[in-house]
């Protein structure tokens, strides 16, 4: 407690940091280490971990009001697994029942189908690594798929705008070559076994195209 005086009256007032232990106790001796002290000091080896933030992108289409038109998602590993894939189905649910067209990407050969369109469509689909599933306002009850191979040059789509626009094209291809190029991925270490792997004449058909392009003995 603190007590200012030279007031008409004293008025008690509370600290906001007080040292409650009497001065009386004294000080307490220095602490000491154990052992021989040679004046130098071990620094200890840390274990290094590479931590890879992955981050999430979609790209949203509004008009000039600024209501939601249409919505591109292009899947990660985080939608096609784990808790992960179920708050990506919570939000292509939302998509559709708020009467926003939707195109997903999937170019992830691994993982969980989560596309919307049913699981019983797959069997006819999985010779085909790569998806593309366009859900279009006009018609909530088909869906637009693209079945992509391996070998084949992603394609153009048309992404659905407005009921009274026509569609506009989006060629895939470029965009992963450029993405491809930026981010350096060609420095990475390409005689590792893939995952998922691939079997086959498709193991030929990658290996050929990794020494090729001298990414391969």
């Amino acid at each position: 407690m603190v007590i200012i005086t030279g007031m008409e009256k004293g008025r008690a007032f509370r600290p906001d940091v007080a040292v409650s232990e009497s001065w009386k106790h004294g000080i307490s001796p220095a602490w000491q280490t154990a052992g021989e002290d040679s004046g130098e000091i071990a620094l200890a080896e840390p274990v290094v971990m590479r931590v890879i933030e992955e981050t999430l992108r979609w790209i949203e289409i509004r008009e000039a009001g600024g209501r939601l038109i249409t919505v591109i998602e292009v899947l990660s590993p985080a939608n096609k697994s784990g808790d992960g894939w179920n708050d990506y189905r919570r939000k292509q649910q939302a998509y559709l029942s708020s009467h926003v067209n939707l195109v997903e990407i999937d170019l992830l050969r691994g993982g969980e189908h989560v596309l919307a369109f049913p699981r019983k469509d797959l069997e006819a689909a999985a010779a085909f690594p790569y998806m593309i599933c366009v859900c279009r306002t006009t018609d909530r009850w088909q869906r637009h798929e693209y079945p992509i191979p391996l070998r084949q040059r992603l394609p153009a789509i048309a992404i659905p705008l407005r009921e009274t626009d026509a569609g506009i094209p989006l060629d895939l291809q470029p965009l992963v070559d450029r993405a491809y190029e930026n981010g350096r991925h060609w420095q990475e270490d390409f005689t590792q076994p893939l995952d998922p792997p691939v079997e086959g004449d498709e193991q030929t058909w990658v290996a050929e195209r990794l020494q090729a392009a001298g990414l391969a003995e």
